[in-house]
């Protein structure tokens, strides 16, 4: 094999690496990004829980009032 060929399988071989390299960064970024949507979305849901409870009270509570102006 010629030194020009050895030089471009070596040069080849480590643009490879690099690029495995970030490829395997760019995947764990994905995976922390999808854990935090994940939480994101279960705070969300419980906050719109949270907000459902306090509307039904303030439901309840003015129902009740209506009724004792009567």
């Amino acid at each position: 094999m010629s030194d020009d060929m050895v030089a471009l399988l070596l040069a080849v071989a480590a643009e490879n690496a690099d690029l495995r390299d970030q490829l395997a960064t760019a995947q764990d970024m994905l995976v922390e990004t999808a854990i935090d949507a994940g939480n994101l979305h279960a705070l969300i849901e419980a906050v719109q829980a949270e907000r459902d409870a306090w509307q039904a009270e303030a439901e309840y509570l003015r129902g009740d009032r209506m009724k004792r102006a009567r």
